[in-house]
């Protein structure tokens, strides 16, 4: 039911205008006729004033007409004319200490009067109070409160509808099984009956989990454009609050908005900003984000069942999460997104592209195969900057020139032509790019080298070798781990056998190469000394257990230490192979450094007919791009694998 307006502070200040008014005009209309003091004078002495009334700063009175006009001038007596009978008139009172003697000799009554303040003060200070008072209830009582007034307290999610969204399952790819699960809740929505019918009750929350840039929200936008319910999107900052109570207000308003639209969709990005696991600080207990959580908790649990209210989530931190969050009955559906593999690659790749003019010469299934570990912010990335390269080039369609060049982009940064190498420099990075490139093709178990380029490229990459994997993995064996461990030690070991020296330019290739010999210990269990154990928790789970102890650490000094040996066991028997097979193949290392010289970017078929004419005759190599492979699995996503090796 529609609320009835309430005119009641209109009225009354309407009133006192009103008041006002007529009183200004009542003070201004008896004193209409004013003349000047002399001939106030002058008509005393006549004895032409009938009756007085005297006040502090006025004088005001009758006169005895016509016989007073004489003592007037033509304008006063117009004036005194105008005001008709009884012929009033007023004067300003000035200082005369005769003037009560004149009065009494002349026979003339008078009596004293006192000014009035009120319409001053009227004017001064109470009207502009009352006027602040009434827009501030008027403002107030629009925003449905003081303190909505304010802002604090009131949730404002935004609100979408179909044609707002204009998303629809249609316009996602790559991610087939978290559509198909989303499009039960859609059904839902849409017949609820359907499952009702045999007692099955739709989940009441669902957690989309998955690495940034994989589509989260746009999933969340095409449930809310497929379901033509409303959907509320807000974000899980949006909760947080410096004032104490309000996160716990905005969850209470926004699921009481909810309730009013039912059925419906609400959506809280970023949840991890929300849902924190309690307890994992310093300062915990009457936390606001704890006070903020815990009414979230209490509110989805409060939800009747198919009361048709879905919460939908989404974060890429899970890990964080209270454990009571994800629990069944609060967020019974947790939905994974995982990077798309070379099918969804080109699934996406074809929904980006359709606004796109595109050349016969474009291959989306190798632009998929390029583009391995890319989410779909990347390749939706990958297309806009082929188009923008294309477009510069003043060219009718976009080209694969230009999509190699966007890849090139995306994967090593802007290409940088105005830094300029002298040439000691330029020598030094090739002969180290030549050798990860050199390692990588020696090796049966690298990805093949798609193309090596020294020319310098985003913040601080000097050149890069960048590899392409044939086919997606999802596990490794240590053999290929062992191979890509070469790979990353290709281009130091390059420069210590051409120049007897070594350059700062392997910086990132050794932080590489000892984070994985590392996860080969601590985490694979790929060390015989260490054994068939996992050391130390996965890298950036903050949980209830890590609170802060007093036991030094997840292992023993001498396990620490143990640990320490292995991974320099492990590098240094890297580094030994890596020796051996550039001395073996120096003569093709230097022809292939002075190619990048000359060139400074050789691509796969160069850099293969150099191999050819090293190997010819030589069948022992077999198939030149070996068995090349790409991980992708959940358990390896934190080992640097990398796809380019920046000096």
């Amino acid at each position: 039911m529609e609320e009835k307006s309430d005119y009641t502070g209109l009225v009354i200040m309407l009133g006192i205008i009103l008041l006002l008014a007529a009183q200004l005009f009542w003070l201004q209309s008896a004193s209409q006729a004013a003349i000047a003091y002399s001939d106030f004078q002058r008509l005393v002495a006549a004895a032409e004033v009938e009756d007085l009334e005297i006040s502090p700063t006025r004088i005001t009175g009758k006169l005895r007409m016509p016989n007073a006009a004489a003592s007037l001038s033509a304008s006063e007596v117009a004036a005194v004319n105008k005001a008709g009978a009884p012929w009033l008139f007023s004067t300003v009172r000035v200082a005369d200490e005769h003037l009560t003697d004149r009065l009494s000799a002349a026979g003339i009554r008078y009596w004293g009067a006192v000014d009035s303040a009120w319409p001053q003060a009227l004017l001064s200070w109470i009207v502009p109070l009352i006027g602040v008072i009434f827009v501030w209830r008027l403002m107030a009582r629009r925003a449905g409160g003081l303190q909505d007034f304010t802002g604090i307290g009131k949730s404002k999610p935004r609100v979408y509808v179909q044609d707002e969204t204009e998303i629809t399952f249609d316009d996602i790819a790559g991610i087939d099984e978290a559509k198909a699960e989303v499009q039960q809740i859609v059904a839902f929505l849409r017949d609820p009956q359907r499952y009702r019918r045999l007692g099955g009750k739709i989940p009441k929350g669902v957690l989309i989990v998955g690495a940034p840039g994989t589509g989260k929200t746009l999933l969340a936008k095409a449930v809310a454009g497929e379901a033509e319910v409303p959907f509320f999107s807000i974000s899980g900052s949006a909760f947080v609050e410096m004032f104490v109570g309000v996160g716990a207000a905005r969850v209470r308003d926004l699921f009481e908005q909810a309730q009013k639209k039912a059925p419906c969709i609400v959506f809280i990005d970023e949840l991890d900003a929300l849902g924190k696991v309690r307890g994992a600080g310093i300062a915990s207990g009457n936390d606001e984000r704890e006070q903020t959580l815990n009414q979230l908790l209490v509110e989805m649990d409060g939800f009747q069942a198919n009361s048709g209210v879905i919460i939908m989530a989404a974060t890429n931190r899970p890990e964080i999460l209270d454990p009571a969050l994800l629990r069944p009955g609060r967020f019974d559906r947790h939905i994974a997104i995982d990077r798309p593999d070379i099918n969804g690659r080109r699934q996406i790749l074809a929904v980006h592209t359709k606004q796109v003019q595109l050349s016969d010469s474009v291959d989306l299934g190798e632009l998929a195969a390029r583009t391995p570990g890319f989410v779909g912010a990347d390749l939706a990335n990958v297309v806009n900057e082929a188009a923008l390269h294309a477009a510069e080039a003043d060219k009718p369609a976009v080209d694969m020139a230009d999509f190699d060049e966007a890849i090139d982009r995306s994967m090593a940064g802007m290409e940088r032509k105005s830094r300029v190498m002298n040439e000691q420099e330029k020598i030094t990075i090739a002969y180290h790019e030549a050798g990860h490139a050199l390692v990588a093709q020696s090796r049966q178990h690298c990805d093949p080298v798609k193309k090596v380029s020294i020319i310098p490229r985003g913040v601080a990459a000097l050149g890069y070798t960048q590899q392409v994997p044939t086919e997606d993995r999802y596990m490794l064996r240590q053999s290929e781990l062992l191979d890509r461990l070469d790979a990353l030690l290709g281009g130091r070991v390059a420069e210590e056998i051409i120049f007897g020296d070594v350059s700062t330019g392997a910086e990132n290739d050794l932080e590489r190469a000892t984070a994985m010999a590392r996860h080969m210990v601590t985490r694979y269990g790929m060390s015989e000394r260490i054994g068939l154990v996992t050391v130390g928790d996965a890298d950036g789970q903050v949980t209830a257990r890590m609170l802060p102890t007093f036991d030094g650490g997840h292992c023993s000094d001498s396990t620490a230490q143990l640990i320490d040996e292995e991974v320099r066991r492990l590098l240094a028997e890297a580094h030994d192979r890596v020796i051996q097979t550039l001395d073996e193949r120096r003569g093709l290392l230097e022809r292939i450094a002075q190619r990048l010289v000359q060139r400074e970017v050789l691509d796969h078929t160069a850099l293969a007919q150099l191999i050819a004419g090293e190997q010819a005759g030589d069948s022992a190599r077999g198939d030149m791009t070996g068995v090349a492979s790409h991980s992708a699995d959940a358990e390896l996503r934190d080992c640097p694998y990398p796809l380019t090796c920046n000096p």
